[in-house]
């Protein structure tokens, strides 16, 4: 049903290197903002190339920075983002982090509203691990919960874990939230979040990360299997 767009650093002398080598020195050095604009740009170009190839409906998810949250043309770059690659904005998928939805400004407020208008989806990562005020869900108009993988990774022999997982399910399900679980491994946690009523999942089992055409290969073949 889509992807999450994921940032790897092709070093010349290291290899490819993961976010947490280098996300935190970009931050901090302002770099960021560029990195993130890029990204967003290449998934909205990727996700409208899946469209035209066959795979309708396949979303893309984006993580945004709350150095991006708090740049005065966000919702100015999205939208040129969307334009140039002719996604529909439905297909185009944004994740905050909870610690982001603390800010209570009327700034902040009014930017989150601005992105819903544009068409697009807002949804929580790693939810359960921040400071969950519930309050939020509804004021910011969120469409989906991700529930952290630490929750899920043992929820078959964590019964602590299960109750976490089943709380945050139900919850969504009364206020009309969908639901993905990250991290899942092993089929016996998928068929368990799956009699639960989650919606959707991310993880190892169903595959791991890869680039934008193998991964347009995986969901046609699993379009066909399916059908």
């Amino acid at each position: 049903v889509g992807a999450e767009a994921l940032l790897r650093w092709h070093h010349p002398e290291r290899g490819l290197l993961g976010p947490d080598l280098f996300i935190g020195v970009a931050e901090q050095s302002g770099l960021i903002t560029e990195i993130g604009e890029w990204v967003l740009n290449e998934a909205c170009h990727e996700a409208a190339r899946w469209q035209r190839q066959g795979a309708r409906g396949l979303a893309v998810s984006v993580n945004l920075s709350t150095v991006q949250l708090h740049r005065g043309d966000l919702e100015a770059i999205i939208a040129q983002a969307l334009v140039a690659s002719a996604l529909p904005p439905a297909l185009l998928e944004l994740e905050l982090t909870e610690s982001m939805l603390l800010e209570k400004s009327d700034s902040f407020i009014q930017r989150l509203r601005s992105l819903k208008e544009l068409g697009v989806k807002l949804s929580i990562d790693d939810f359960g691990t921040g400071y969950s005020n519930l309050s939020y869900l509804q004021r910011f108009q969120v469409d989906k919960l991700k529930i952290d993988k630490s929750f899920v990774t043992n929820l078959s022999s964590n019964e602590q874990n299960r109750a976490i997982v089943t709380a945050i399910i139900q919850m969504a399900h009364s206020l009309k939230l969908k639901t993905t679980a990250e991290g899942i491994e092993h089929q016996v946690v998928k068929t368990i979040l799956k009699s639960l009523g989650c919606h959707f999942g991310q993880g190892y089992l169903f595959a791991k990360p890869m680039p934008a055409d193998d991964f347009l290969g995986l969901a046609q073949q699993a379009r066909v299997e399916r059908e």
